[in-house]
């Protein structure tokens, strides 16, 4: 074998690393040609999406263009419309509250008629009562007295007979 000294060994490794560089320089060489061809491809892939987008976007810019006049006069046209509904509801509901207050107005007026109608009708009534019944009492007082007349008259003659008629011991007895 043949002598393997330091300056062989050097050589050998200084080949080695030499060799494995060359290998390194190939293998990113054809890496760097194979993203060129991959930067290429989606370049112009970019570029056939772009041609594709582009007009869309522009349509779409236009479309915006054309419409955006009209979603502002619609919204202007909500704005005023709900602000009209505000004042109508407003209007709706201070008519409401007047014919509340009116209708208010004439039920205490009706109860105040009615309490005064009743009332008159109690104080007649009072007055009839008091006309009618002062005579009757009147009456009532003379027949009673008139009764008591006649009882106390017919009494004093049937005294001895109503006492003859009761035994000793029937004077709280009622029968």
């Amino acid at each position: 074998m043949p002598n393997l000294d330091n300056q062989t060994i050097q050589l050998a490794l200084v080949a080695a690393v030499a060799l494995a560089m060359l290998i390194q320089a190939i293998v990113l060489f054809a890496a760097l040609i194979a993203l060129r061809k991959l930067a290429k491809s989606i370049r112009q892939e970019v570029e056939d999406l772009r041609s594709s987008v582009m007009p869309l976007i522009e349509n779409t810019r236009n479309l915006l263009a054309r419409v955006a006049p009209k979603i502002e006069q619609t919204a202007s046209d909500l704005a005023l419309l709900t602000r009209a509904l505000r004042n109508q509801t407003a209007d709706i509901q201070a008519a409401a509250d007047e014919i509340i207050e009116r209708t208010q107005r004439q039920a205490r007026r009706v109860d105040s008629m009615l309490s005064n109608v009743l009332d008159a009708v109690d104080r007649a009534g009072s007055f009839m009562a008091d006309t009618v019944a002062k005579p009757m009492r009147q009456l009532s007082a003379f027949l009673a007295s008139a009764k008591a007349v006649i009882e106390s008259l017919r009494s004093t003659q049937g005294a001895s007979r109503a006492e003859a008629n009761r035994a000793s011991g029937d004077n709280d007895l009622f029968v």
